[in-house]
């Protein structure tokens, strides 16, 4: 199986199954230099881990990340950095009713189909439990991004289910489970309540957003940054839509409201989001995914079994109702890591070129939604 390894010169390969032993990455091409621990990644980790609240899966997983390469005393050495998450609350017992049967919405289908042989448990190899390991990678990213550039990353729940969710303050989203940027999640609670009663799934909305981020980041073409980050946030698990900037306001709006009209103080408005001809423009990088109802549910649903003869599905097992109330670290990890090789890759071909406009692009105002 490829498709498993993300980036080019900052290079991710992700390894390992939902209930085997362990699962885990490795980077490449992380600078030399840099102080790295366990401490510097697990902050992350913690954030996606599962079992936090009642609202998500209760596999009570501590998810705690071992740096086995590329470190030595304390920095990096250049080397690959292999991390290494053992999983130790597994239940492949649950799986046992859908060996032979296909979960609507899952991979389950496609993966017998394209291998002849698929893993059940917990979805195997196309289970969330493998963006743990990318949101491990995409720490050692955001360190080295915010000790060079300053950048920063941070995102929020925009809407779950029918709920949209008003943009009140960063500093709400640390202090809840759903990682919504309001005071009172009480409706939140009672609507994931009511969910996980009847059985049944939702999906959600997720923003992310980079600050600080440095001027000419990008390329021309297929190599867009726009390109690489819809390219990143599809790979998360259950994304099923991305918008950069306005997204798809920008159909309504008219040309003399979508351009971002600049001053001598900077962009005046960031429609745009953070990226021109798919090459950041120092403003920061804003980002929208949509992320699908979770498969495995209890509702009865028709599905067939691997003879093609009809069935019913019913999946047991510790399922989270909304995979987006814990897609916020994984989305923020996965920009962290689009943005980093980026800039490796300026750093390469252009490290030399100073913009005059550099100064007049970093004065850009930071917009809340």
């Amino acid at each position: 199986m490829s498709g498993n390894t993300f980036g080019t010169l900052f290079a991710v390969t992700n390894f390992g199954e939902s209930h085997g032993p362990a699962i885990g990455c490795v980077i490449d091409g992380c600078p030399p230099g840099m102080a790295l621990s366990e401490a510097d990644i697990q902050t992350d980790l913690d954030r996606r881990r599962p079992g936090t609240s009642r609202h998500v899966t209760q596999r009570q997983e501590p998810d705690v990340v071992q740096i086995l390469s590329g470190v030595y005393e304390g920095q990096t050495t250049g080397t690959p950095i292999a991390l290494l998450i053992q999983n130790t609350d597994q239940r492949s017992k649950d799986y046992g009713n859908i060996l032979e049967s296909f979960r609507p919405g899952h991979a389950d289908y496609t993966y017998f189909q394209k291998y002849g042989i698929r893993d059940p448990r917990g979805g195997g190899r196309s289970s969330a439990r493998l963006t743990a390991p990318m949101v491990a990678a995409g720490a050692v990213a955001k360190k080295w991004l915010k000790l060079q550039y300053g950048t920063t990353f941070q995102g929020c729940m925009l809407q779950v289910g029918e709920l949209p969710i008003a943009f009140e303050s960063w500093e709400h989203v640390a202090h809840n489970p759903f990682f919504a940027p309001i005071a009172d999640v009480s409706a939140l609670e009672a609507y994931m309540d009511a969910l996980r009663k009847d059985g049944d799934s939702c999906g959600a909305r997720i923003r992310i957003t980079a600050s600080n981020v440095p001027v000419g980041l990008g390329a021309p073409l297929f190599d867009k940054m726009d390109a690489e980050i819809a390219y990143a946030m599809m790979g998360i698990n259950a994304v099923k839509g991305v918008e950069i900037g306005a997204g798809f306001a920008s159909v309504v709006q008219r040309g003399s409201v979508h351009g971002d009209s600049l001053s001598p103080q900077g962009f005046q408005t960031n429609n745009a989001g953070g990226l021109l001809g798919g090459i950041t423009t120092g403003q920061d990088l804003e980002v929208s995914i949509a992320i699908k109802p979770t498969s495995s549910i209890t509702t009865p649903r028709e599905s067939i079994d691997v003879q093609g003869k009809p069935t019913s599905v019913v999946t047991k097992g510790r399922h989270d109702p909304c995979v987006g109330l814990r897609a916020t670290p994984i989305a923020e990890a996965m920009l962290a890591l689009v943005v980093m090789d980026h800039a490796l890759l300026h750093r390469a071909q252009c490290a030399d070129v100073k913009s005059t406009l550099e100064p007049i692009a970093a004065a850009s105002p930071k917009n809340a939604p």
